[in-house]
């Protein structure tokens, strides 16, 4: 069961929705702690007030804010709790909008939102109701950890999901990172779409969508434990040489892909390139035509 990290309401119009908030992803990553090498001892940070050069317990730490070298005001958790939003307490939806408006760059963790008392069960389902009819996301702000926030409700099965989002000057421009212009040609493109179709998939289950990572990283420090040797990597099929012909290597992509789904690679070939259009016949005046034709052999009957 997961943990409930914040509890509050979703102000929709005059319609209020208690909510309570849990996360909706989970992290497997492997954890490492720091150790001394020489002994294995653990490394801690400790955490020292410079004033009294001792160290402090969580306790007696709090939240401030540096005006001057000099003068650090004081913020408790109360009083960013209590900040006079509206959105402090509730997050607030300020408008909807098609998904395929919002740019999924900005849209970041997710959090389950249940309906926090039975009070709350009919207001909970109108508005997942009325999202899922749309086919809209809603758009709202609320205040969590010090800071107000940009967020999108969305459906998903029977619960409601807030997703985090950046304002939009969060954001930053492409502009400088874009490489210089290029020309691509039509078979170029084609070829391009032909691999996207064999790559294409319905869902994201099977083996290719596994962390394989966390899994070879498992297998490491069980084989330690064990005192085994590691596994080894394995190395990758070796190539002949680096392919700088895209179109060439668009095909031989296209060919593994095929393959490895277990298709004739040899179906569905790649549209090739157009051949250069015939120059049509000249034209022949009727000068040339008759002496063309007095010079042809008489047929024999």
């Amino acid at each position: 069961m997961p943990q409930n990290i914040w509890s509050g309401a979703i102000s929709f119009g005059l319609v209020t929705v208690p909510i309570t908030v849990a996360s909706a992803t989970e992290d497997h990553s492997i954890r490492f702690h720091q150790y001394h090498l020489e002994d294995m001892g653990r490394v801690r940070v400790r955490k020292y007030c410079e004033i009294e050069d001792r160290e402090v317990d969580q306790g007696e730490i709090g939240k401030g804010y540096q005006l001057t070298k000099e003068q650090v005001i004081p913020i408790s958790d109360e009083e960013l709790r209590d900040l006079p939003l509206p959105t402090a307490k509730a997050i607030e939806i300020v408008a909807f909008v098609p998904l395929d408006s919002v740019d999924p760059l900005k849209i970041g963790e997710g959090y389950y939102l249940a309906p926090s008392g039975q009070v709350a069960a009919k207001p909970y389902k109108l508005l997942r109701m009325a999202l899922d009819r749309s086919s809209k996301v809603a758009v709202a702000k609320y205040a969590w950890s010090g800071r107000e926030r940009l967020g999108l409700l969305r459906v998903r099965e029977d619960a409601i999901v807030l997703h985090a989002m950046r304002w939009p000057d969060e954001i930053r421009s492409p502009e400088e990172l874009l490489p210089p212009p290029v020309e691509l040609t039509d078979e170029e493109i084609d070829s391009a779409l032909a691999l996207m179709d064999t790559m294409t998939r319905d869902d994201l289950e099977g083996e290719e969508f596994q962390d394989t990572y966390t899994e070879a990283l498992a297998e490491i420090i069980e084989a330690k434990r064990e005192h085994r040797e590691p596994p080894k990597l394995q190395e990758p099929e070796a190539k002949p040489g680096q392919i700088v012909d895209l179109m060439a290597a668009l095909n031989e992509s296209v060919q593994k892909a095929r393959a490895s789904r277990g298709e004739d690679a040899d179906v569905h070939e790649l549209p090739k390139k157009k051949a250069a259009k015939k120059q049509p016949a000249k034209k022949t005046t009727k000068k040339a035509a008759a002496k063309k034709a007095s010079g042809r052999r008489p047929r024999s009957a």
